[in-house]
């Protein structure tokens, strides 16, 4: 039994149908300490031999063999051939069977125990009765009990699912693919590439299947995911022969890694279950990222109510046992005890909750991809955003293209735009202005004239790209380098500066004046870009990093990108619910801070990279706990930063868009990136935004809130519900000569309060609930759990009385009349604790509960007070209660509301209410 309560509980089981619907695929986590060496081993050497094959078979040879051309492969022959090998997908991303998804639903403590039941109730009942004897009464009620619960849980569950799988086809990553004709460029989702089909690669996607390069410029590749290595690879046409491991093949990418900088084209070879991932995922468990706060508060309440479970099922085993001597009936007594401390509804309506939460919040244009990031949402104490296009309107503006003496320079505009033109990395919105403001602003084209030879992609470590073109009409041939960057990495690449009597040498003093010219464009929230160039002869080359030295600096563009209107009050709105905002950015802290004034952020002090690279993990979590501003981030202090923070308790939201985005979207509590943004961004992220606004996601961090708050109530309602019930049965079984309860009595009564509490995702939250983040409580669960139980062991008492001296079932031959008594107060109480507690104020005149927990709670009440004069009574061995019983209950119930509103005002006052 503790087996199952703790696979109920553990994080693993509890989202075990979401994980399978809203997991972040198809990113492997690095195969580490969790996972299985042999298996990991086993799952390489199957592909081994076959990636051999494909490194060094000849091209031609390959093709043929794909039926492939190097243009890729016509529509119609990709459309067989999707047939013939299915989708591109791994098995562990494909959705549950529904079969598979009806096993999990049934397979709960709750369900299991009733199954024992109804199978001792058939031995006891129907075996081993005489014939003119059977009972099968009791077999069938109890298995329809167990048919109830699980078709309640997978039908909740499986339209839950369904309404979250149709918001994730919103958000679809997709692959550029050659086709015959011209050399034309599609894309088409991930899913439908085939074997034979060519691919496009380019900074910032995720490799979409097992290939082989055909061609690649610089194009280094993260793998980290398979091989464990920390930095990217390169990657080349050509293997190395003799490489041991398939996975160091210099000429294969492999699904699931990203493409960090370069370009190049890859013929599909693998799809799906026959990619490495494909072959490692049905056979390694892959080590799962950090669990969230969530993940970690809810296993933390499971084991407090396991604790008291493993405490009061003993002793009411051992009391029952010894008073009443049947010791069979003690243990189904104790089992079905057990099942009342159990909180066996906490699956379903936690899928129901977040599933709810989801669909609201794609109303507001919002796509959940992983169900509990939206209460991690709501829970979120620290905000970190990226600056652009989150605090910025997000469209760039080439305010200044100008020499190194600040005068307007065509010149400079023109070399910009070629090294933005011919790039065939991700061009960036700095490239977009460039490109928009030279094509309106100008009538020739200066790519007109001049053929690419080269590039240089951009790195994040260097902080520029390079292109290298030659012009059509010139005499030589000869090549010119352009290189644009930031400032300070580009003075570090100069030798020499363009100005009006011709190229001079760049000092040490004409360097400090660049700086403090260019700062002065910071401060007035200008991003500078430096542009310089080199001229080198027609035989030079290849190029490589080498080459960008001693470049000449002929000037600067400058972009504008003004704060957004709603920037302001979304982020005074995120703060005073709680939230602090910290503003992570690669671009200067000068141009940061103005942006930052503008929006109403006090940026303090602000750190940069380099400050946090002479840090140690210390003095980081000191400079992460007061600073707001973070500028000049490579990808490794994002995710530092946001670690840090972790690390101090914080639960942690993250937002970007960007390659450089990634590491820092997967170390946080909840990832937030946006439609547009990179392959590798989108799918690190837990939540998409349609829109990239802030004021999204206030109304985000709402309703995690409210999630939460609906979910707190189900456990404080059940916990202490459940607790009183307990503690009254341990009562009654010191004193009573007979069970105050049968186990199938305590089981139905258990099933109807549970449907009471069905609705509880549909209700509301009081305003005051949802001002501030929320958190896991265990430890103030478990005080409320055994303050808030006994009140109603209170009345219990007084109806064991009542039932005893008033209406004198005193004797076993009388237990049926004192079980149905206890059944209907017991009830009663238990679905009016879902009305005092889900609320601080007063229920019903203060705060109402929505209409259908209204609904849910006054149907059961009825059913339970109809049931025992039922026909199905003597099925659950109860009997018909006198009228003279009514006004008693009455009272009783009166007394207890009124107690729990006094206990409820003083815990308020001592504790707060969450």
């Amino acid at each position: 039994m503790l087996h199952l309560l703790k696979s109920l509980f553990s994080s693993a089981a509890r989202v075990r149908h979401i994980g399978r619907h809203f997991r972040r695929t198809p990113i492997l986590e690095p195969i580490g300490p969790g996972s299985d060496p042999a298996a990991t081993a086993c799952a390489v050497r199957r592909a081994g031999r076959r990636l051999q094959d494909v490194a060094f078979e000849p091209l031609d040879a390959l093709y043929a063999r794909l039926d492939s051309t190097p243009q890729g492969l016509p529509v119609e022959r990709a459309a067989l051939l999707r047939d013939e090998f299915g989708p591109n997908e791994v098995d562990q991303e494909r959705p549950l069977a529904w079969y598979t998804h009806l096993w999990l639903a049934y397979r709960n403590p709750f369900n299991l125990l009733l199954t024992l039941l109804a199978a001792v109730s058939w031995v006891t009942d129907v075996k081993l009765a005489e014939p003119a004897d059977r009972d099968w009464s009791s077999v069938i009620v109890i298995t329809g009990m167990v048919i109830v619960a699980t078709l309640l849980r997978f039908v909740q569950e499986r339209r839950s699912h369904a309404a979250a799988e149709s918001l994730r086809a919103m958000v679809q990553n997709t692959a550029t693919v050659l086709r015959p004709g011209s050399g034309r460029k599609v894309e088409v989702p991930l899913r439908e590439l085939v074997p034979g089909d060519v691919v496009a690669l380019s900074a910032g996607d995720m490799v979409p299947a097992d290939c082989r390069v055909v061609a690649a410029k610089d194009l280094f590749v993260a793998q980290a995911a398979l091989t464990g290595e920390a930095l990217p690879v390169e990657k080349f046409v050509q293997a190395t022969p003799g490489l041991g491991n398939p996975l160091e093949l210099e000429n294969i990418v492999f699904m699931g890694t990203n493409v960090v900088s370069g370009a190049g084209l890859a013929l599909v070879t693998g799809t799906g279950a026959r990619s490495c991932f494909g072959q490692l995922a049905g056979s390694v468990s892959a080590v799962s990222r950090a669990p969230t706060r969530f993940q970690q508060g809810i296993n933390r309440v499971s084991w407090v109510l396991i604790r008291f479970m493993l405490v009061m099922v003993p002793v009411v085993f051992l009391i029952n046992g010894l008073t009443k001597h049947d010791w069979l009936q003690a243990l189904l007594f104790a089992l079905a005890v057990a099942v009342g401390l159990t909180p066996e509804m906490l699956p379903m309506i936690v899928t129901s909750t977040l599933a709810k939460g989801a669909l609201a919040m794609s109303r507001r244009k919002v796509v959940v991809k992983r169900l509990d990031a939206i209460q991690n949402l709501g829970a979120m104490t620290v905000l970190c955003t990226d600056k652009t296009g989150t605090l910025t309107q997000d469209r760039i503006v080439l305010e200044r293209h100008i020499d190194v003496d600040g005068a307007a320079s065509d010149e400079v505009l023109s070399y910009a735009y070629l090294n933005s033109h011919y790039q065939t990395g991700l061009k960036n919105l700095l490239d977009v202005a460039v490109l928009e403001h030279a094509e309106l602003g100008r009538s020739l084209n200066p790519a007109a004239n001049y053929v690419k030879i080269d590039e240089i992609p951009f790195d994040f470590a260097r902080r520029r790209m390079s292109v290298v073109v030659s012009a059509r009409d010139a005499a030589d041939g000869g090549h010119v380098l352009i290189c644009k960057g930031a400032v300070e990495e580009m003075l570090a690449a100069c030798g020499s500066v363009r100005g009006p009597g011709g190229d001079q040498p760049l000092d040490e003093a004409r360097r400090d004046q660049i700086r403090r010219e260019t700062g002065d464009m910071n401060a007035e929230g200008l991003r500078v870009i430096a542009v310089a160039v080199r001229d080198l002869p027609a035989d030079h080359g290849p190029y490589a990093l080498g080459d960008e030295a001693g470049l000449t600096l002929i000037g600067y563009i400058a972009f504008l990108d003004p704060p957004k209107e709603s920037a302001a009050p979304a982020l005074r709105a995120l703060m005073d619910a709680g939230v602090a905002i910290k503003v992570l950015t690669g671009d200067m802290d000068r141009v940061a801070r103005k942006v930052c004034r503008e929006v109403g952020l006090e940026a303090g002090q602000a750190f940069i990279g380099a400050d946090l690279d002479a840090m140690n993990d210390a003095e980081l979590g000191v400079a992460v706990r007061k600073g707001t501003l973070f500028a000049r981030l490579t990808p490794a202090h994002k995710e530092r930063i946001v670690r840090a923070l972790r690390q101090q308790g914080a639960t942690v939201g993250f937002m970007g868009d960007g390659i450089n985005d990634a590491p820092a979207l997967r170390a946080a509590d909840v990832g937030i990136s946006v439609d547009s943004a990179v392959d590798i961004s989108k799918e690190a992220a837990d939540i998409i935004l349609l829109e990239k606004s802030l004021m999204v996601l206030h109304d985000g961090v709402l309703e995690g809130r409210r999630i939460f708050c609906n979910m707190l109530k189900y456990l404080k309602m059940t916990a202490s519900s459940n607790f009183g019930n307990v503690f009254s049965v341990l009562i009654a079984s010191a004193f009573l000569p007979f069970l105050p309860m049968l186990p199938a009595q305590l089981l139905i009564q258990n099933l109807m309060y549970d449907f009471s509490q069905i609705a509880i995702p549909f209700d509301r939250a009081d305003p005051e609930s949802l001002r501030s983040p929320q958190q896991w409580d265990p430890a103030g669960l478990g005080r409320f759990m055994v303050c808030f139980g006994p009140l109603s062991s209170v009345f219990d008492v007084a109806t064991f009385a009542l039932m005893w001296y008033v209406f004198h079932a005193d004797v076993p031959q009388a237990q049926s009349l004192f079980q149905s008594g206890w059944f209907v107060e017991g009830l009663l109480s238990q679905t009016l604790v879902v009305h005092l507690i889900r609320t601080r104020r007063i229920p019903f005149l203060q705060s109402r509960a929505s209409l259908p927990l209204l609904v849910s709670t006054v149907l059961v009440m009825a059913l339970g007070v109809a049931l025992p004069m039922s026909p199905l009574a003597p099925a659950f061995d109860m009997r018909a209660l006198p009228l003279g019983y009514f006004p008693w209950l009455a009272l009783i119930l009166m007394g207890y509301v009124c107690l729990v509103q006094v206990v409820k005002s003083a815990w308020v006052r001592r504790y707060g209410w969450q």
